[in-house]
């Protein structure tokens, strides 16, 4: 897997966007412009955010027990012991690797974990390569985790699919939510939401 292969899946799972299953057969600069396209966005700055992104996803999950992958896990574990947190809020690639501490520490309570543009559910680069590993093409919400809440702008190319109750059981909720035309995938724009405030507030 590389980055090319993260970008394939991104482009071939848009729905509005029609290429080839497999490996990326456009170039790069192509499958991009097609992205730029499907947001309005200045392809310049659609090149840059795939680049970075792409680039992650494959650093974390080339290898399951890679040393790195390993690290930032263990990042996340001991901030969970540390803190024992009420709510986890995991944004795009970190939802991921909340989602692997989570079931890493299944003694940990924590009582409502919030995705926001998460890609948990991206087939073939994410989905199956998760920690522990889903079988028969389902996972589950960690078993410390009492309610899970996933939060998707309907045209973040990262939150794909963004109905994560179709691949995983225990969510809650899946709501769809737009949060800017053009910053389209940006945790400050998510965390602005009504809907995070809406489902911390369902703990008081």
């Amino acid at each position: 897997m590389g980055e090319l292969d993260v970008l394939a899946a991104l482009v071939a799972d848009i729905d509005t966007v029609h290429v080839s299953q497999g490996r990326l057969t456009l170039p790069l600069r192509q499958a991009i412009a097609l992205l730029a396209a499907r947001r309005g966005v200045a392809e310049s700055m659609m090149s840059a955010f795939v680049a970075v992104f792409c680039r992650e996803v494959h650093a974390y999950l080339q290898r399951p027990n890679s040393p790195g992958r390993a690290a930032t896990r263990a990042t996340v574990i001991d901030a969970l012991v540390e803190h024992q947190p009420d709510v986890v809020i995991a944004h795009s690639l970190g939802s991921v690797i909340a989602y692997e501490a989570l079931w890493a520490m299944p003694d940990i309570d924590v009582d409502l974990l919030i995705t926001l543009g998460s890609p948990l559910g991206l087939p073939n680069i994410i989905f199956e390569r998760l920690l522990p590993a889903p079988r028969l093409g389902r996972a589950h919400r960690p078993p410390g985790v009492r309610r899970w809440v996933n939060i998707a702008d309907p045209g973040d190319i990262v939150a794909i699919p963004r109905w994560l109750a179709r691949k995983f059981d225990g969510v809650n909720a899946d709501i769809e939510a737009s949060i800017h035309r053009l910053d389209f995938h940006r945790a400050a724009a998510y965390l602005r939401l009504p809907n995070v405030a809406a489902a911390i507030a369902e703990l008081t």
